[in-house]
């Protein structure tokens, strides 16, 4: 964790004290390297033997292939900036400040179109695979980004009353 960071920051329940905590911890470490994997994982497949599942297809499941790789490589890429943005608060490069600005949340992953099957053709497995579990390690991360930003951490004391105190902290930027 970054030497700048005050041991009152870490106790206070505020976001950017939330964030430190979170970015330096081993949890971190873990979902991030799990998330990178899968980045690397998924650009695998769409450029190597997706390529050939796709070409597979007929024209209405050769469409609905690359829409569906086009959502997927849109929620993978803003889940690795949001990795990305905690490392750099691990690192020191960033202050957990800057991160609660704003910039650096996660939106909604709206993802109600369902595109499979398509006139007969159905998703590819691997491609299934990796479309689902990006759903999953998105809906993760955006659960930890509303407990970091939003407030909804628990507080050291666990009490409601301290968790009332610290989001009144919050609200006078105390």
């Amino acid at each position: 964790m970054s030497e700048s960071v005050t041991d009152t920051a870490f106790n206070s329940g505020t976001p950017a004290g939330r964030v430190s905590e979170f970015a330096g911890s081993e949890h971190f470490a873990r979902l991030f390297r799990d998330g990178m994997d899968m980045v690397e994982e998924t650009a695998s497949y769409l450029d190597g033997p997706g390529r050939e599942d796709a070409k597979a297809m007929g024209r209405a499941g050769a469409l609905a292939y690359a829409a569906e790789s086009m959502k997927l490589t849109t929620r993978l890429m803003q889940a690795a900036s949001w990795l990305l943005a905690q490392r750099q608060v691990a690192e020191g490069d960033l202050s957990p400040d800057q991160l609660v600005n704003g910039q650096y949340r996660l939106p909604a992953d709206d993802d109600p179109e369902e595109l499979w099957p398509a006139d007969g053709d159905i998703a590819p497995g691997v491609l299934a695979d990796l479309a689902g579990r990006s759903r999953q390690l998105y809906a993760r991360l955006k659960r930890i980004d509303e407990s970091l930003f939003d407030g909804a951490g628990a507080s050291e004391s666990g009490s409601p009353v301290g968790d009332q105190l610290n989001r009144l902290m919050d609200a006078f930027g105390q």
